[in-house]
């Protein structure tokens, strides 16, 4: 795009707008469209499915009527034999959604002898028929319809099942229990019961038709299929067989919506078509069974998809046109701009020298020619100047570079430093933040048995810094070889560098003395990080603070000793403040206790590798995160003399 003509911009720019506006227009009619049809979908399917709904429950609500009259009448006076079987046989004879009914009597309940007793009379074509349901084959006490109102101790609607040996069809029962009072004592004396063929059922959900592919069907309080027009799911499958199958967790949950008598319209893909639906499902109040009807979502937004092309069609022809204008307008303005364009060109390849084309027009692209014609003699004058500029910077990178390695030539950097003395071990290393820092470390010896070191690091960054760090280890080297104690050699130090300080630095600094016979160390701290020791034993302790503040700040500060016996095996650990203030990308600082973690974890091993590990650990913890601070570490080991 930045290589691309003011006119290409120009051009793209404003039909990219135009197009904007234009799919903003286009989404708001086509969303707003959607969701009025949407809204009448809703409307008209819960319209639907009620009055589907309450067709199926009034049929459903007179079944349940019969059954239960007739166990109130057979609870309060005895009909049997022939006045119980015609009694039946006018029941299914009379009520055409009844395909059959029985009274199933509890054990000897019917004559004192018998110990089953159930006429069943149901439709056969034109005909009523009689069958016997209390044979030994038939067993009709182990039946859902009579057990489940029995246990349940109130009428029931079966889940649908194939009654072989009865009435011999996909049936649901209506079954009521009835009681009889014998001795003072009420009992349940057997169960009546209206079956409906699902036939029916399935006439009348089949005769829901959305548009050419919806459809509606019914299933159980247990999910399994009544009705579907997926013949092979009837009484084989469940809603919740089907959400396994497809792996569609959505369709498991309206199935428990159904199943627990819930109302709602939601998206839903068909399991016969595979299409994308609108489903509206509501219960049937009597069975407890629910309703499901689907409406196709490409069929009832066909209209709205043919009125969407058509305002596609106009808005790609009125996008021909404008292009076509914009064009012309276009080449109009850019045109005088391609002659600076060139000039530009060449100005670009260094040719200062070229001669801007004269436009004689006032307006902007006039301007630009005589900006042109200023930018030419001011490049010449910013080229001159940057020449300078830039020896300049090379010869102070240069110098910093040089500036570098003094620092670190004057620090020590061979180890094992004294390799002749087995009595201690020694390791050190130090990182700057920069070309130059401001951490120091040194250690030399004061007399045969007496090792002198120092950690330190001095406030501030770059070339101050170092030059104070330089000032700093010369002085402590000139006072400690003169045979003082530490806190004599911080009070002096301290005084010289706190009498000429115009820049106001300062340095903290830990200073020791060891005794490499006896292991006793002499120490003072400037305001420095506690080190610690690490015990032959395992224990990580931190060294006693001696009250003394950074050397720079007060002249004449009392600075103080204080002694520490490192026993063999044990080691010192001095560190700079670089260290535990490393910070990763989440602003977390490495902290004393990550560092003791780590001292903790590296013991044992040789100084030189305890050193690495931590600085390895910094590294990980800090990642990519620049490094703010100087880091420096020194450790000593007493081995014993």
């Amino acid at each position: 795009m930045k290589n691309r003509g003011l006119a290409f911009k120009l051009i793209l720019l404003v039909l990219s707008s135009v197009t904007l506006i234009f799919l903003l227009i286009f989404g708001y009619n086509y969303m707003y469209s959607r969701k009025i049809i949407i809204e009448n979908v809703e409307k008209n399917a819960m319209n639907l499915a009620r009055a589907t709904v309450n067709q199926i429950d009034i049929v459903l609500t007179s079944i349940e009527k019969v059954p239960e009259n007739l166990a109130y009448v057979l609870g309060r006076s005895l009909c049997a034999g022939e006045e119980l079987n015609d009694l039946l046989k006018y029941i299914v004879q009379n009520n055409k959604e009844i395909y059959g009914s029985t009274v199933a009597f509890e054990p000897r309940a019917y004559d004192g002898e018998k110990e089953r007793y159930a006429p069943y009379f149901y439709k056969s074509g034109d005909e009523i028929k009689y069958s016997d349901l209390g044979t030994a084959s038939y067993q009709y006490f182990f039946q859902d319809w009579y057990q489940i109102p029995k246990e349940l101790n109130r009428p029931v609607w079966t889940e649908p099942y194939f009654d072989e040996g009865g009435g011999n069809i996909i049936m649901s029962t209506y079954s009521v229990p009835f009681y009889r009072t014998v001795e003072g004592k009420k009992g349940i004396a057997g169960i009546i019961t209206s079956d409906i063929s699902l036939s029916w059922l399935q006439e009348i959900v089949a005769s829901i038709k959305i548009a050419k592919t919806g459809y509606g069907f019914l299933i159980s309080q247990n999910g399994t299929f009544v009705t579907h027009p997926k013949k092979e799911l009837v009484m084989n499958e469940t809603i919740f067989s089907q959400a396994e199958a497809r792996g569609d967790e959505e369709l498991r949950r309206i199935g428990r919506e159904m199943i627990h008598g819930e109302s709602g319209f939601v998206p839903f893909r068909s399991i016969l078509t595979g299409k994308l639906c609108w489903m509206v499902y509501a219960p049937l109040s009597s069975s407890k069974w629910s309703l499901g009807v689907l409406f196709p979502q490409d069929e009832l937004m066909a209209d709205v998809v043919r009125l969407n092309k058509i305002v596609i069609i106009l808005g790609v022809l009125g996008f021909v046109f404008l292009l076509l204008v914009i064009v012309f307008i276009a080449r109009s303005i850019t045109r005088p701009l391609s002659v600076l364009a060139g000039a530009a060109e060449d100005i670009a390849t260094g040719n200062l020298d070229v001669a801007i084309p004269e436009i004689k027009t006032g307006d902007e692209v006039g301007k630009l020619a005589q900006s042109f014609d200023y930018m030419k003699t001011s490049l010449k004058q910013y080229i001159a100047d940057l020449t300078e500029t830039t020896a300049a910077k090379e010869r102070i990178e240069s110098e910093l570079q040089i500036a570098h390695d003094i620092q670190m030539g004057i620090l020590p950097k061979i180890f094992p430093p004294f390799p002749d003395m087995p009595e201690f071990d020694l390791y050190a290393t130090i990182e700057p933040a920069r070309e130059v820092g401001g951490d120091l470390f040194d250690f030399f010896f004061l007399d045969d048995e007496h090792l002198c070191f120092n950690v330190g690091d001095v406030s501030g960054k770059g070339v101050p810094a170092s030059l104070f760090m330089a000032i700093t280890k010369t002085l402590i080297k000139t006072r400690a070889t003169k045979g003082m104690t530490p806190e004599i050699v911080l009070n002096q130090v301290n005084q010289d560098l706190s009498e000429d300080n115009p820049s106001l630095l300062f340095v903290t600094l830990f200073l020791g003395t060891l005794n490499i016979k006896d292991g006793t160390l002499e120490y003072c701290n400037g305001g420095h990080n506690p080190p610690y020791i690490i015990r032959a034993s395992g224990e990580i302790e931190a060294v006693e603070m001696t009250g003394g503040i950074a050397l720079g700040v007060m002249e004449d500060f009392s600075f103080q000793s204080k002694r520490v016996v490192l026993n063999k095996g044990d080691a010192i650990f001095i560190y700079s403040d670089g260290v535990t203030e490393a910070m990763n990308s989440k602003l977390e600082l490495f902290s004393e206790k990550r560092l003791e973690g780590e001292l903790d974890r590296l013991k044992g091993l040789p100084v030189g590798d305890i050193i690495a590990g931590v600085m390895e650990k910094i590294h990980e913890f800090s990642q990519d995160e620049p490094q703010t601070d100087d880091i420096t570490m020194l450790i000593i080991q007493y081995n014993g003399s």
